[in-house]
């Protein structure tokens, strides 16, 4: 012990305040360690007896429980510290170095801070001035002892822990579904209903392929999936609940359900905000994993499987991302579409046509990656269409065994659905039959508890009821899907598979599952006609060739029989009578429409065609201006004459747009009006030509 510890406080460290700081590593050691404490808590009378009154010798303890490894989290230090900064600390006590840090980087800018505010620091050893060089010196070397000691604990600690894990015997918290026996092995929960229900999970995986499509199903059946309290009040109780998409993840990813042993899935790290954080750790870097360790609900294999399938779900752009999930839209090979150029992945992007979503394949590897432009872009419904086609022909022959192999599925699940909700009512009821003897074992006295155990007793039995209805509402329901009628609807639908794949009303994703069942990737190669190469599930390969999509300026082109007929029925009919003979010839525009007049006129002023008018002009048709002055009559006495076909007329529009065939050798009595009798102008031959009227 130091001499002259003594001499080393002067006035003026006595002018300020002295503060002794108390902690302990943790809670266990506050409560069992009260020796340590105690001698903490005494260095008081070592700073009284050096001349501080006791009323100024601040005591911090707020740190109790909370290691010193760090200073996140101990305000208490960071008080300290501030203290010290702002130089109202003469003193700093402390049973020991590790008690104020076990952090090189915290203990030596509190070193620094005390030299700068010449603070003294005490421990059970003695007085040290950090402003000396040797007192510093020492108090660093105690430092680095300290942090030393943290570390080799914790070496040992882990060293321990790693070592026990090697062997697969340390004990984790298991998950749902999985408990420690009596002889401290690993076995599925004897809780029958969460054995059905993990297993319903897992299976329902197994038929979906999606942890979102998981969640769905739950939620559609009502089903419920069980959690175990981890801490806190009711710690190993079991709660039921919906289900979320995280916690089908966890399931899924979780190696225990698979009867491995896995030990460094994760690590601590810090973040940008200094906070502890866990990170996972890639299987490669997992210090322990031993497979077949102990039961499970799944094997190893499965396990693997279940990876492939997740990761090929997650949602990302490039060459390894393919064949994702099922979406929305109408592409039908959206996901499995590959650059036959660049082999990257084709994305799809729709355009409004014509009023409905039309599907574009594109790679835009080299627009995303290197600003670039686009290596090819196809339209999508003919690709569809062809591959739709030979899906059918593929598909088709072995229809009815699917349909039998559906009918098998659907039994199953309904089975499996079924023990599920038995064993809802099972629990249901004993927790109802649980409340009731509570309730019967409570003083009836006691008003305010058996209140409480009688309301509880009503709430589980309205909740049987409840179960129970809905149990028998969807036995009601499987009944309808096992029935002779409901058979016979899937085998017709299988014996006309080619009519439901093309049926508007299914479901573009429905398709998309059916393709993603039967085909691994498409590669697209478009030059003078586009090349599509089928890559089905087990190897097999297919290759097609199509014409490439007509530009929209080609498909509304008229097509050239249709301009030679009008051009031809023009010689003899007006427009509204083409359009009648074109839809008589079974002509129709690019739209598959009818033709109408409005129809007939563009395309004759498209295509330059003469309209009637001009023709009938050309072969010296005069109208019924000319032909009156002609005539020496006016313009309506024309028109009566060629209505009643005194004068021959050709029409090209309405029955008032007509021409008239020029006239010679004719003579036109002029009408007589009176009072007593009128007669109407007449138009007769010539008398060297023809006697009579025409």
């Amino acid at each position: 012990m130091f001499t002259e510890g003594p001499q080393k406080v002067t006035a003026d460290h006595l002018k300020r305040d002295a503060f002794l700081y108390v902690r302990q590593s943790s809670l266990r050691q506050v409560f069992e360690n009260t020796e340590s404490t105690k001698r903490q808590y005494a260095l008081r009378d070592r700073a009284a007896a050096l001349g501080w009154p006791i009323e100024r010798i601040h005591v911090i303890d707020s740190d109790q429980g909370r290691s010193g490894a760090q200073a996140e989290h101990r305000d208490g230090f960071q008080r300290l510290t501030s203290e010290v900064a702002m130089g109202r600390a003469g003193i700093v006590l402390g049973l020991e170095v590790s008690r104020l840090a076990r952090n090189n980087a915290d203990w030596h800018r509190l070193l620094e801070l005390a030299a700068l505010s010449h603070t003294l620091i005490l421990d059970e050893d003695g007085i040290y001035d950090p402003a000396h060089f040797n007192d510093r010196l020492l108090l660093g070397l105690k430092g680095t002892m300290s942090e030393a000691e943290l570390h080799v604990l914790k070496a040992r600690l882990q060293g321990g822990i790693r070592n026990k894990a090697r062997r697969g015997e340390l004990e984790l918290a298991l998950p749902i579904g999985l408990a420690y026996g009596a002889d401290g092995a690993v076995v599925l929960d004897p809780d029958r209903q969460i054995q059905d229900t993990v297993r319903l999970l897992f299976e329902t995986f197994r038929q979906c392929s999606s942890a979102s499509a998981v969640v769905r199903r739950f939620q559609q059946e009502g089903w419920r999936f069980p959690r175990r309290v981890r801490r806190g009040v009711g710690k190993g109780d079991v709660l039921w609940g919906a289900l979320d998409h995280s916690r089908v993840a966890q399931i899924l990813h979780n190696p225990r359900y698979a009867g491995a042993f896995a030990y460094g899935r994760t690590r601590s790290a810090c973040n940008a905000q200094l906070k502890s954080i866990h990170r996972k750790v890639p299987r490669e870097q997992w210090q322990v994993l031993i497979a077949d360790a102990h039961a499970g609900y799944i094997d190893w294999q499965e396990y693997e499987r279940n990876q492939a399938t997740l990761r090929q779900n997650t949602a990302g752009f490039g060459e390894a991302a393919r064949g994702g999930m099922p979406r929305e839209g109408v592409g039908l090979l959206q996901g499995r579409v590959v650059c036959g150029r660049c082999g990257a992945r084709m994305r799809v992007r729709y355009q409004n046509v014509e009023r409905h979503l039309e599907p574009y394949y594109q790679c835009t590897e080299a627009v995303v990656r290197r600003a670039g432009k686009l290596c090819q872009s196809v339209r999508g419904r003919p690709i569809d269409e062809a591959v739709s086609a030979l899906l059918l022909d593929t598909v088709a022959p072995a229809a009815i065994e699917m349909a039998l192999a559906v009918q098998e599925e659907i039994a199953h699940r309904i089975e499996e659905a079924e023990g599920l909700r038995r064993s809802q009512l099972e629990r249901a009821r004993y927790e109802a039959e649980l409340a009731r003897r509570r309730y019967l074992k409570v003083d009836p006295d006691n008003r305010l508890v058996a209140d409480a155990l009688e309301a509880d007793w009503n709430d589980r039995l309205r909740h049987l009821d409840a179960l129970q209805r809905e149990h028998e509402r969807q036995r009601a329901a499987d009944r309808g899907l096992l029935s002779e009628e409901a058979r016979g609807r899937i085998l017709s639908l299988a014996r006309e598979f080619r009519h439901v794949w093309n049926d508007p009303r299914t479901e573009p994703i429905e398709r998309k599952r059916i393709v993603a069942l039967l085909i691994e990737d498409v590669t697209l190669v478009k030059a003078d006609r586009i090349s599509i190469h089928v890559r089905f599930r087990g190897g097999k390969t297919k290759s097609l060739t199509i014409d490439k999509p007509k530009p929209i300026a080609l498909i509304r082109k008229t097509l050239p029989e249709v301009v030679r007929a009008v051009d031809e029925l023009l010689e003899t009919c007006t427009d509204r009578q083409v359009a009648a003979q074109l839809n008589g010839l079974g002509y129709r525009n690019w739209k598959g429409q009818a033709f109408t007049l409005k129809k007939v006129m563009l395309v004759r002023t498209a295509y330059h065609l003469k309209s009637r008018f001009e023709r009938l002009r050309e072969r010296g048709m005069l109208t019924g201006d000319e032909l009156a002055k002609q005539l020496g009559v006016c313009t309506t006495t024309v028109h009566h004459w060629g209505r009643a076909s005194l004068l021959k007329r050709h029409l090209y529009g309405n029955n008032y747009r007509c021409l008239y065939e020029p006239v010679s050798d004719v003579v036109v009595i002029k009408g007589v009006g009176g009072r007593y009798g009128s007669r109407p102008p007449a138009l007769i031959a010539a008398p060297s030509t023809a006697q009579g009227a025409i």
